[in-house]
């Protein structure tokens, strides 16, 4: 934070004093050298980003972990992946809608075999049950 208000113009002086921190801890901090985690998770953002470019941008957190682990033996979290892809603005693409499947519910049948051309009119109703709302699914409004 102290340094994106220097890097604006502000004295580092004043920055310490309203944020309450001590100048020469300040300085301390900025002398330090980085850490192995530190070290540890910016060449991994790096490896990330080159997975994410071989994927062309599709794959998320999930895919690109899976890669990570199998393609390239890299002992990673699927937490840190995340972590990492979110802190550096990268995302997959959305994957299918998932559906909930209820168990022992009984569907309809298929009276028409998937054949919907027909002689004549008033020979084949159909209806997209999408309009009508059930406990499971709620009614959908088309807009068009």
């Amino acid at each position: 934070m102290i340094d994106k208000l220097v890097d604006a113009g502000l004295p580092v002086k004043v920055c310490c004093r309203v944020l309450g921190v001590s100048s020469p801890g300040y300085f301390n901090y900025r002398k330090r050298p980085i850490s192995p985690t530190q070290m540890r998770r910016q060449w991994l953002t790096g490896l990330i980003r080159e997975v994410h470019l071989t994927s062309r941008g599709t794959y998320g957190s999930r895919r690109v972990h899976a890669e990570l682990t199998i393609g390239m033996d890299v002992q990673v979290s699927e937490r840190l992946v995340a972590v990492l892809m979110s802190g550096a603005g990268i995302y997959g693409l959305p994957g299918p809608a998932r559906i909930k499947r209820v168990r022992g519910l009984v569907t309809a049948d298929d009276l028409v075999n998937r054949k919907f051309a027909r002689q004549r009119p008033n020979e084949l109703w159909v209806i997209d049950i999408t309009e009508h709302s059930t406990p499971w699914f709620p009614a959908v409004v088309a807009t068009g």
